[in-house]
């Protein structure tokens, strides 16, 4: 008769019902000092291999391709992130991948990260002879000057700790957090290098706030021609309203018959008019828009335009061209709309 299965043990946690806060917060701060002091002791490691690293991947005419296992991974997957999108071509290949076909990744063009604190992680070591029959440069970032990695690399950058902010030892903590900060100061020394601008980085960010802040202009977002709220500076105030709330704006422009830019009619200015004892039926935009008001071009950065307003406490701006003549209205909610705001 068949032996029954013995189900596995359940694991119960237990649940923590008197915390020691003052020893929670010690720690914590504890880790956080012993992982700023390990990206310190990194200055001195900003020296002549960091340069001959940088200049390998400056002339590099592929890709730069991160290598690293485990947590070591995980950082190399951001680093590979950051390359990219601050003007590095570069990707990260999992080492234990690597040797079941994913070398194929990798080409002569290409410059290799590898990332490893030991410097002896097995799945990295087995490549070496692969890579050097590539002819690829080999960049290392390990604790070890001495290891398998570090001796048989282009370029060896040494991220020195003196002790992971574990209590038990164990776990890659300052490690990872320095072999992060040194990708970050390579990436960034990089994109410094070569003349990066913010319109590339919005490139590679088209998707987020970030890109829709630096890539977006006046012209993609502003109410043009029938959208456009305007009245000639002899329509009536009761004209001017009926336009104002055709469009939605909260405000008309005042043109004349070429459609140049004389001034501008807000809900404020109604407010004012009115106060004044304006009737709406003779009263003639002449006597109440304000001329004084500010204009742009189209090609302005829309974060720009929101400065303005930002700046002048107003809700709108009008645009035109070098003539003068009005092309397009827009307003705050519109900023909005497109999340500049």
């Amino acid at each position: 008769m068949p032996t029954a299965v013995q189900p596995e043990p359940t694991v119960v946690l237990k649940p923590y019902t008197d915390i020691d806060e003052t020893r929670l917060k010690g720690l914590a701060k504890a880790v956080l000092e012993i992982e700023a002091r390990a990206i310190t002791n990194l200055l001195p490691e900003v020296n002549a291999a960091f340069v001959a690293a940088a200049r390998h991947i400056l002339e590099c005419q592929g890709r730069v391709v991160v290598l690293g296992m485990g947590k070591s991974g995980h950082i190399g997957g951001k680093i590979a992130a950051t390359f990219a999108s601050t003007g590095t071509p570069s990707f990260f290949v999992h080492p234990g991948e690597a040797s079941h076909g994913d070398m194929g990744m990798i080409i002569p063009q290409d410059v290799v990260l590898a990332l490893s604190n030991s410097g002896e992680t097995d799945e990295l070591v087995v490549l070496i002879p692969l890579l050097k029959r590539l002819g690829v440069p080999l960049l290392a970032m390990t604790g070890n000057r001495n290891s398998t990695l570090a001796e048989a690399a282009t370029v060896h950058i040494h991220i020195p700790i003196a002790q992971e902010a574990c209590p038990l030892g164990l776990a890659p903590t300052s490690s990872t957090t320095a072999a992060l900060a040194m990708g970050d100061a390579l990436a960034i020394a990089l994109l410094e290098a070569r003349g990066f601008t913010q319109e590339e980085f919005a490139r590679a960010h088209p998707g987020g706030r970030l890109g829709r802040r630096l890539l977006l202009k006046l012209r993609d977002l502003m109410h043009t021609n029938s959208e456009m709220p305007a009245v000639t500076p002899d329509a009536r105030l009761t004209d001017a309203l009926l336009e104002m709330t055709r469009k939605g704006l909260g405000l008309t422009a005042i043109v004349d018959a070429e459609c140049h830019l004389l001034g501008i009619f807000t809900d404020g200015d109604l407010r004012r008019a009115l106060d004044r004892g304006a009737d709406i039926r003779t009263t003639t935009m002449h006597a109440v828009m304000n001329s004084n008001c500010t204009k742009v071009r189209a090609d302005l950065l829309a974060a720009e335009g929101l400065a303005i307003m930002q700046d002048k406490k107003i809700n709108a701006l009008l645009v035109v061209d070098a003539e003068d003549v009005l092309i397009g209205v827009i307003n705050m909610h519109d900023l909005l709309k497109a999340r500049v705001v």
